[in-house]
């Protein structure tokens, strides 16, 4: 899956069931890949169960099984493309780009907000007392998280699950590195630490200045 953080894509790679859904609950997605192992039961479960609760982000499988009546099954399912294993990397990023084309177009989702704080997260962008601040990704995503979470504290590893998601690692002063960039482009008071506990955004009233 590197070659899809190469092209720019944000993605979370997860391994079990339970993680997957965890996944969909959290966030919505623009595309799944869903790996398949042979006689893989559990994953043919995940995609009717998607598909059932009315779920229908495109979703592209991917397995080494590549006999015609898995291929008609699966599709039948709900699976919207198939690429057997091994397959070619240009493809596959073809393939997602036709089933994006596709897609119903979503209503435009309103900014989030914390005071003078404004997240744009289709664009990507921050803005900060009316004017837009350069993040990277993980940047924002880590912003994101607090913001959608604003009345919580975040332990230490929710917030590595929002810059990473499940298989990556994570240095040992990751979190705090983030946590002193976005101190540093916005303001000593937007995120709080709460010692033993983890962080949380300041009080509204702390950054309006």
């Amino acid at each position: 899956m590197a070659g899809l953080t190469r092209q720019g894509l944000a993605l979370d790679w997860v391994q079990t069931a339970g993680q997957f859904d965890a996944a969909l609950a959290r966030q919505s997605y623009d595309c799944l890949l869903l790996g398949l192992q042979p006689l893989d039961l559990e994953g043919v479960a995940l995609l009717n169960a998607l598909r059932r609760r009315g779920d229908n982000t495109p979703l592209i499988v991917l397995s080494a099984q590549s006999q015609t009546a898995i291929i008609v099954s699966l599709l039948d399912r709900g699976a919207d493309g198939f690429m057997p294993k091994p397959f070619d990397f240009q493809e596959l990023m073809a393939r997602m780009r036709a089933l994006l084309r596709r897609a119903p177009t979503a209503e435009p989702q309103a900014a989030l907000r914390h005071g003078p704080l404004e997240l744009h997260v289709e664009g990507r962008v921050a803005v900060w007392h009316g004017a837009p601040v350069p993040l990277t990704m993980k940047e924002f995503w880590l912003l994101e998280a607090l913001v959608r979470q604003r009345s919580r504290v975040l332990t230490r590893s929710q917030i590595e699950d929002s810059l990473y998601g499940w298989g990556d690692e994570t240095g040992s002063n990751t979190v705090e590195v983030y946590i002193h960039r976005l101190r540093k482009k916005f303001s000593n008071q937007l995120i709080v630490t709460l010692r033993g506990m983890g962080y949380q955004l300041g009080k509204i009233s702390a950054i309006e200045a």
